[in-house]
C-alpha cells in the first residue's frame, strides 16, 4: 500500500503521541518506504514544530532550543559560514597569538590562511585544532596549535571544564574569534554553560574581539549570556546589520566582504 505525505505525517504524528519517541526504522517497515522518506518527513515536520529531531528518529516537540550535534551543525548554512570564515581569516597577522573557541564557523578559519608566519592558535575546539594543524603541514601558515586541556564534549568536538578555564587565565590574545548561539537585544548567548565561560574568558584576555554569526543567529535567544554585543570589537555575519540595530553598524562587516 502506497501512503501519502498527509498519511504519513498523521501516523507519524500520532505514533509519537503514543509512544513519546520514534525511530526511523520502525517508520519506515510500518509505511513500507525507504528511510529516506521517513527521515525528510520528519525534517518537515520539525520545521513545522510539530516534533523535535533526535539521533535516528524524532522526540515530541520542544520549544526548548538545543545545540544540533556538531557534524549536523557543519553543513547548516555552509557557505555562509566559510564566507564569513574567509573575512575572519584576513583578520590574522603575522606573528599574532589568537583564541578561537568551538564552533561551525569558527572551524573554517584555517581553511583560508595563506602566507601567514608565526602564528600561535589556542583553542577548545578539537576540530579548529585539526584544521590548523593541517595549515602549518601545508605550508600555509607557520607557528604552533594550542589544544587546551579540559573535559571532552564529543557531541561538540571540544573541551571545556575548570581545567580550560584555569589554562586560559594564563594566556594573553592580541585576538579571539568567537562563535555564538544567538543574539538578542544587545546580548550573545551561547547553548552550553561550560563553553559560554571559555568565550567570555577568550574575551576579557584579548585586546580584539571579532564575533562570527549567520543570519539564523539574529534575534535568537539560547541558553546562556556570553557577552554584550557592544563588547565586540567587530561582527563578521552574512547579512546586513538590522534596521533596529544600528547602534552596532559600525561594528558589523557582511561576510562577504563589505561594510554594512
Amino acid at each position: 500500500m502506497t501512503y501519502a505525505k498527509i498519511e504519513r505525517f498523521d501516523y507519524i504524528l500520532k505514533q509519537l503521541e503514543v509512544h513519546g519517541k520514534i525511530i526511523v526504522a520502525n517508520i519506515a517497515d510500518a509505511l513500507q518506504v525507504a528511510p529516506e522518506t521517513i527521515r525528510r518527513d520528519l525534517d518537515e515536520l520539525e520545521e513545522q514544530h510539530l516534533l523535535t529531531r533526535v539521533h535516528g528518529g524524532a522526540v515530541q516537540y520542544t520549544n526548548v532550543r538545543t545545540e544540533p550535534a556538531f557534524l549536523r551543525k557543519l553543513q547548516m548554512k555552509k557557505e555562509a559560514k566559510c564566507n564569513i570564515a574567509r573575512l575572519a581569516a584576513e583578520r590574522i597577522c603575522d606573528g599574532d597569538t589568537i583564541a578561537v573557541d568551538t564552533g561551525t564557523t569558527t572551524v573554517h578559519i584555517a581553511d583560508y590562511l595563506m602566507a601567514v608566519e608565526d602564528i600561535t592558535v589556542v583553542t577548545n575546539s578539537i576540530a579548529a585544532a585539526a584544521q590548523f594543524n593541517l595549515a602549518i603541514e601545508e605550508r600555509r601558515m607557520t607557528g604552533k596549535v594550542i589544544l587546551l586541556g579540559g573535559t571532552t564534549n564529543p557531541r561538540q568536538s571540544s573541551v571545556a571544564g575548570a581545567m580550560t578555564l584555569e589554562w586560559l587565565g594564563n594566556m594573553n590574545f592580541d585576538k579571539a574569534f568567537l562563535s555564538c548561539g544567538g543574539i538578542m537585544d544587545g546580548i550573545v548567548y551561547d547553548y552550553d554553560l561550560d563553553e559560554s565561560l571559555i568565550s567570555q574568558k577568550m574575551l576579557e584576555n584579548s585586546k580584539m574581539t571579532i564575533l562570527l554569526t549567520d543570519s539564523s543567529k539574529i534575534n535568537s535567544k539560547s541558553f546562556y549570556r556570553i557577552c554584550h554585543l557592544v563588547d565586540c570589537s567587530e561582527i563578521i555575519c552574512d547579512a546586513t546589520c538590522p534596521e533596529e540595530w544600528q547602534a552596532y553598524e559600525e561594528m558589523w562587516t557582511i561576510g562577504s566582504g563589505g561594510k554594512s
